[in-house]
C-alpha cells in the first residue's frame, strides 16, 4: 500500500470511532487537510528511508492548521513548501479554530523538530532522503474549555480500539518504508511502536519529545536530539 492509501483508510477508520467525556470535539485533519497532508505524503514519502519518527498525535497549532506531523505553520510553508485550502472540522470548537495556514500561532514542538531538521541537514530533500516523520494517532481531543486531550488519557475502551486501528496503520507505514529504525518522539509513541511493529524486523528506540512542557526540552532540545539518534546508530551530518 502505498502512504496514501495507508492514510485514506486511517481516516476512515477513526471516523468510525466515538469518544465521549472529557473529550468533546475531535478534529480528523486527515480529512478536512487532506490536500496538504497528501502533499506531503506524495512528496516526501516515496522509497525507502532509514529513519521515521513518529509522534504521538496532532498538535491544535500544528497539524490541526496544516495536515503535516509537527506542522508548524512557518516550517510546512516555507521550509517545506507545502501550502493549500483546507476545510473545517464538522464540530469545530470556538477557541481552537482551523485557520490553515493563515494562523498566526507558532507549534513550539514543530518549530524546534523542523528546525532542528533544517539546521542539520540543509533542505527538505537531504532530510527527507533518510527520514520520514508521522505521527501515531492521526486525531486532535479536546475538552469542553479547548484544553488538549492526549489519547493515553481516554476511556479505556475508546484507547484500546482506536490503538487497534493506529496499530495497523503503523504497521502498514513501516512495512512501506522499510526503515531500518523507528523512533518514538516521546515515550508514548515509542511504547506504542514497540507493540505494533511487534514481530517486524525493525528496531524501535525512543528520543525525548520537543514539548515547551518539558524542562529538558527547554534547556536545549536540538543538542538532546542529537545525543538521542547518535546513541540509536543514526548518523548525522
Amino acid at each position: 500500500m502505498s502512504l496514501i492509501e495507508i492514510s485514506r483508510a486511517l481516516a476512515r477508520a477513526v471516523d468510525e470511532l466515538h469518544f465521549g467525556a472529557p473529550v468533546t470535539h475531535v478534529y480528523n485533519p486527515l480529512v478536512y487537510a487532506r490536500v496538504p497532508h497528501e502533499a506531503y505524503l506524495e512528496r516526501y514519502g516515496q522509497g525507502r528511508r532509514e529513519v521515521v519518527l513518529v509522534g504521538m498525535n496532532p498538535g491544535p497549532f500544528g497539524m490541526a492548521q496544516t495536515g503535516v506531523p509537527f506542522g508548524d505553520v512557518g516550517m510546512v510553508r516555507d521550509w517545506m513548501g507545502i501550502d493549500g485550502r483546507l476545510g473545517k472540522p464538522p464540530h469545530e470548537h470556538p477557541k481552537r479554530p482551523v485557520l490553515g495556514f493563515s494562523s498566526t500561532r507558532a507549534e513550539v514542538s514543530g518549530t524546534r523538530l523542523w528546525s532542528w531538521a533544517r539546521d542539520r541537514f540543509g533542505t527538505p530533500k537531504r532530510f527527507f532522503a533518510r527520514f520520514f516523520v508521522s505521527n501515531y494517532c492521526p486525531l486532535v481531543f479536546m475538552e469542553a474549555s479547548g484544553r488538549n486531550c492526549t489519547p493515553d488519557k481516554l476511556a479505556k475502551r475508546e484507547r484500546e480500539l482506536l490503538y487497534a486501528v493506529c496499530d495497523q496503520a503503523l504497521r502498514q507505514t513501516v512495512e512501506a518504508l522499510r526503515p531500518r529504525i523507528v523512533v518514538g518522539v516521546g515515550a508514548f509513541a515509542a511504547k506504542r511502536a514497540s507493540v505494533a511493529l511487534s514481530g517486524l524486523d525493525v528496531e524501535v528506540g525512543t528520543m525525548l519529545h520537543p514539548s515547551p512542557a518539558s524542562p529538558k526540552a527547554n534547556q536545549g532540545w536540538a543538542e538532546h536530539a542529537d545525543a538521542d539518534l547518535r546513541a540509536l546508530g543514526v548518523a548525522l551530518p
